[in-house]
């Protein structure tokens, strides 16, 4: 039983420390200290470093919490959509802006390497079904798989910058991108067979631990 309430506890105490991470980031920017993050959780910076490693530790938990809690149910939603081509760009741009909503967590995140194209990948699996479904209904290219739509996402996002609120950019390169969906009779090269592991060491296989 206390064994139980021990890990009951650590568990709440990490939740804690990511949400306090999101928050942090959303009113200070990426800049934010692990200090400032854990002041803003009540929890010790010691319990912080022992759970989570290091700033970038928290970090990439904050970002897989929230692309997991804002994003999966965006691509989750598509599944059952009749117009297979439409629902892929939907789930796109919804992706997008839900991300350029929050520049704080998606600059730390890209600078702790929690957000690659491997990492976007994991996280927007389901939409291949989507993709499959337009792609027998010809709305889109034969031979895109999902990792070009993870790589449209990553592409689109690097284009965000403060200056820019109310993100033209993103909304302009995303339209651009989109419109290299529509199918073609010229075939695209083959991607790389690597993935990057988190620091950017190559692998083959899912690039994250589950």
């Amino acid at each position: 039983m206390h064994e139980q309430r021990q890990r009951a506890d650590a568990l709440r105490n990490a939740d804690k420390i990511i949400r306090a991470a999101i928050a942090v980031l959303r009113e200070s920017g990426p800049e934010v200290s692990l200090d400032e993050i854990a002041r803003h959780a009540g929890i010790g910076i010691a319990t912080v470093y022992r759970r989570f490693g290091d700033r970038d530790g928290v970090i990439r938990a904050a970002f897989q919490t929230y692309f997991a809690e804002e994003v999966e149910p965006l691509v989750l939603a598509t599944s059952g959509a009749t117009d297979a081509g439409r629902a892929l760009a939907e789930a796109l741009s919804g992706t997008v802006d839900t991300l350029v909503t929050h520049h704080g967590l998606l600059k730390a995140a890209r600078e702790s390497g929690a957000f690659t194209v491997d990492i976007a990948e994991r996280f927007i699996g389901p939409l291949g079904i989507v993709l499959d479904r337009a792609q027998r209904h010809g709305q889109v290219r034969a031979d895109l798989v999902v990792r070009d739509l993870a790589a449209i996402l990553v592409m689109v996002l690097a284009t965000v910058h403060p200056s820019d609120p109310g993100h033209d950019d993103s909304r302009r390169y995303l339209a651009l991108l989109l419109s290299g969906l529509r199918p073609s009779a010229d075939e695209l090269p083959p991607p790389s067979a690597h993935r990057l592991r988190p620091g950017g060491a190559p692998a083959q296989g899912p690039p994250w631990p589950a």
